[in-house]
């Protein structure tokens, strides 16, 4: 009874296992590649959340969901304490974030940094930037996405 009991364990275990594989979350890097060419990406990256200059990122962004989705936005919030080692390694290695240091980086559709900051990047100058790449530019002409 035993040995049926275990033939059919086994089964259902080697079916369940790719489901819970799928269930760990993308990479940072898995993330940064599904969105190139769809997205621009601001990474707000900090110890904890708590950090002040984080939290003052945070608190400017939410003040302008209109526009951050009228330019193709995906904000990542990027917490040091909750990385993989891979993360951290991509991070430092790829991006050019040293970690603890606080850092917001945004990154065109192209998949390239096109500004990294020390500070809490104004939206004047975040959305100044993003308003002059010669895609954006395209996209305004087209009338695909609004300047609102």
């Amino acid at each position: 009874m035993n040995r049926t009991y275990l033939l059919l364990l086994v089964p259902l275990a080697l079916l369940l296992l790719p489901a819970a594989q799928r269930s760990s979350p993308p990479s940072l890097q898995q993330t940064l590649q599904a969105n190139e060419w769809k997205k621009r990406v601001l990474l707000v990256a900090a110890p904890t959340a708590e950090h002040p200059d984080f939290r003052a990122q945070k608190a400017q962004l939410a003040t302008a969901p209109a526009q951050l989705s009228a330019r193709d936005f995906l904000v990542i919030d990027v917490l040091y304490d909750q990385l993989s080692p891979a993360d951290k390694n991509y991070l430092t290695k790829e991006i050019g974030v040293q970690p603890p240091r606080f850092a917001t980086v945004l990154i065109g559709k192209d998949g390239r940094v096109k500004m990294k900051s020390a500070r809490p990047i104004p939206l004047a100058k975040l959305f100044g930037t993003v308003d002059q790449m010669p895609m954006r530019k395209q996209e305004m002409q087209r009338g695909v996405i609004d300047t609102e």
